[in-house]
């Protein structure tokens, strides 16, 4: 039996990037699949593709869902650091978060807040993704390029939903999300509160035609989406490629591999 795995695009900024990249890699190819790296400077025709992972990485430029840029209050800084303070006093014993952290620091340079370079050659490729109803995975920016692509837009700054408590940006499963029971996304982590980690700033809005939420936190954040009118098309705004020991969250890349196996129905 000719066994091929399939190919999954993975799309990320020229510069920087690399830890991202490297974790995706190792995800997908744990779950059956090929990865190839999709830069603004190194394109992939769509054809070339069975599965897109729209990954992370720098703001979604506001221009794009006719919105004006706006500056983040002051409060975030606090937010921030209240939060990865926490991160240290919860216990970092454990070896994996220290090393995974460090190859981040090492693999990772700082990105710019926008990158409009990579926005329309992303736009597009996902796009062309949606008419050939090709299995795609967004994460965290990608998830918020998803609802905006299908006409949804999204909060620039979410200062006003950590006013009890701060904003927690970190690699740890230190957020908790509630999953709509009927949805893609309750079926492939199999929970209805699950943790996750977190180090996004913004978040979608308003919903995109045929999108669906599938997942909040407590206070109202939509951490994931689905759009209901494809296959297989689901966004998460937290990380999972950056925690390859937890095997619920492995399950998404599994998931997007074995639909991209599957014949496409014709659109």
């Amino acid at each position: 039996m000719n066994w091929k795995r399939p190919v999954i695009g993975v799309t990320g900024p020229d510069h920087g990037g690399l830890a991202a990249w490297w974790f995706t890699r190792l995800a997908v190819w744990r779950a059956g699949g090929r990865a190839v790296r999709i830069t603004p400077q190194r394109p992939r025709h769509v054809q070339e593709l069975d599965g897109l992972i729209i990954g992370g990485g720098a703001d979604v430029a506001p221009d794009l869902y006719g919105a004006e840029p706006t500056r983040p209050p002051e409060i975030m800084a606090e937010e921030i650091t209240r939060g990865e303070t926490g991160w240290f006093r919860r216990g970092l014993a454990l070896l994996a978060f220290p090393l995974m952290l460090l190859i981040r620091r090492i693999l990772t340079t700082r990105s710019p807040d926008r990158n409009t370079d990579r926005d329309e050659p992303e736009q597009n490729l996902l796009r062309a993704a949606l008419e050939r109803d090709l299995p795609i995975l967004g994460i965290c920016r990608g998830a918020q390029l998803i609802n905006v692509t299908l006409g949804g837009t999204l909060h620039q700054h979410l200062t006003g939903f950590y006013q009890e408590s701060p904003n927690i940006r970190s690699l740890l499963p230190r957020k908790t999300i509630h999953v709509e029971p009927d949805s893609r996304l309750a079926g492939i982590l199999g929970c209805a509160t699950c943790g996750i980690n977190a180090l996004h700033d913004q978040a979608v809005d308003q919903l995109g035609q045929t999108v669906r939420v599938t997942a909040r936190e407590p206070n109202g954040v939509i951490q994931a989406v689905e759009a209901t009118s494809k296959t297989f098309v689901l966004g998460v705004q937290w990380h999972p490629e950056y925690l390859p020991h937890h095997r619920r969250q492995q399950r998404l890349f599994r998931a997007l591999v074995q639909t991209a196996r599957e014949p496409r129905r014709s659109v």
